[in-house]
């Protein structure tokens, strides 16, 4: 199955403008044999939580709403698989950052909100919850599962992707990957530890922060086989395609080589699971 990550720069609040920038990225991606696509996280409305702004609320929309209607669109045109993530509303007062698996026929057929919720630069707390699954779905032969940005700094949702059944993870990105970070290392680690291919599709681009610093989102999209190694990779300023063609043996072949899963012992791991103000860590 041939991969393609879209690294593109989208304007906060401007839907409409980042919609016809990604459309013909797909139909591009699409015509280099693409069968799975994946765009960055918020890739319609831009990556908006920087400041408080309640304003920005009215950027979230439904999974019927004008963005998805668009990517419904363009998978029954080219009869391929998208991942768009959008800040979704799921009703009055309750939103999401959620990944969303459309089929060629226009259908979601999985849907996965982010888990870890970050607030350091970027103040996602304030606009949305938490989601707490981890789906995992067939496409074209392939099991895939989604997780959002800032939960690949995190071992377990990758883990429990992989043990949901998972041999290719996407990971649409809205991040900094500034010189000097691990980015690259954490991403091969996690298609490694969990035998399967990982792809972070990052968006790319300065913002301003509210006080007048500048926020880069870093692109560096990749694709990381399973066994660690990067297949592909887009630079950490320009707007570009990733593509990569996957190879499902490589993932049973890896898997039978290291045995990560058979050796695994979940009855010492009680720790993991213990409630936070229970442990010192």
């Amino acid at each position: 199955m041939k991969l393609a990550l879209i690294q593109m720069q989208s304007s906060v609040g401007q839907v409409e403008e980042n919609i016809a920038k990604a459309s013909p990225l797909i139909d591009e991606a699409c015509a280099q044999g693409a069968r799975l696509l994946v765009l960055p996280e918020f890739w319609s409305t831009g990556y908006f939580p920087l400041s408080i702004d309640y304003g920005f609320y009215d950027l979230a929309d439904s999974e019927d709403g004008h963005a998805m209607a668009c990517v419904k669109t363009k998978v029954r045109e080219h009869g391929v698989h998208i991942v768009s993530t959008i800040y979704e509303r799921q009703g009055p007062g309750l939103y999401y950052n959620t990944a969303m698996l459309v089929n060629p026929g226009g259908e979601i057929v999985s849907k996965y909100r982010k888990v870890h919720v970050p607030a350091r630069r970027g103040l996602e707390k304030l606009y949305y919850r938490g989601g707490s699954k981890f789906p995992v779905v067939e496409v074209e032969g392939w099991r895939v599962g989604m997780m959002l940005c800032y939960d690949s700094l995190f071992p377990e949702p990758a883990r429990c992707l992989a043990l949901g059944g998972a041999e290719l993870i996407v990971v649409p990105f809205g991040a900094s990957t500034t010189e000097g970070s691990i980015w690259d290392q954490l991403m091969m680690t996690r298609a490694f530890e969990n035998g399967a291919y990982v792809a972070p599709c990052n968006a790319v681009g300065p913002l301003q922060m509210p006080d007048g610093e500048p926020f880069l989102l870093g692109g560096k999209s990749l694709i990381a086989d399973p066994n660690g190694k990067i297949v592909a990779q887009a630079d950490a300023t320009e707007e570009s395609i990733v593509y990569a063609d996957l190879d499902l043996q490589e993932v049973h072949d890896v898997r039978n080589r290291y045995f990560m899963f058979r050796d695994r012992r979940p009855d010492t791991y009680g720790v993991i699971t213990t409630a936070t103000e229970d442990i010192s860590g």
